[in-house]
């Protein structure tokens, strides 16, 4: 397979794993966290404990995936391009950051009260987990409109910034009149 081509797939890759993330933390963010604040609190505490442990597994595995990939289209590119692409891929690890050190503690508090009773600073700490989620939120989005700015600068100027194939060497044609071998 060809450089120019493995960049494409790698390009692609990171544009659709952040726009995955991108879209699930924005899903969060508009619809779950209103319906979290607009739900009894017992409620509140049990689905989002039951969300986060589903959640665990896909969420790491698109935060992964978009942070490698990005990072991978940086190395392989140059100039613009490996700025725009480590950018995402450094904003994908932040995600990942505040959410690993941020939402998941606080989930495990949450997933505690959820069988007990929360503390009476509850309202606190769950504006908190709000303001990590906007935080991962706004860095995901962050990401994948880097990979779009990357990918429709590209369409601009496609010779530029990538890498470039061997030149093709052209044939001598053979004067009028004399056979051709092969």
């Amino acid at each position: 397979m060809s450089r120019p081509r493995v960049i494409r797939l790698v390009q692609g890759l990171a544009l659709m794993s952040t726009g995955v993330l991108a879209g699930a933390f924005g899903y969060g963010a508009a619809n779950l966290v209103p319906t979290f604040n607009a739900v009894p609190l017992d409620m509140r505490l049990s689905f989002h404990a039951q969300l986060m442990q589903m959640n665990g597994i896909t969420m790491q595995g698109a935060m992964g995936i978009s942070a490698l990939s990005a990072l991978a289209l940086a190395v392989m590119t140059r100039g613009v391009p490996r700025r725009l692409a480590a950018a995402a891929g450094a904003l994908a690890v932040a995600s990942f950051l505040i959410t690993r050190l941020g939402n998941v503690p606080i989930n495990g508090r949450i997933k505690k009260w959820a069988v007990t009773s929360p503390p009476a600073d509850h309202a606190d700490v769950l504006a908190r987990w709000e303001a990590f989620n906007y935080a991962r939120t706004g860095a995901a989005f962050a990401a994948f409109a880097l990979l779009i700015l990357l990918t429709l600068r590209q369409r601009r100027h496609p010779v530029t910034d990538m890498p470039r194939a061997a030149p093709r060497r052209e044939q001598p044609v053979p004067p009028r009149g004399t056979a051709r071998t092969r």
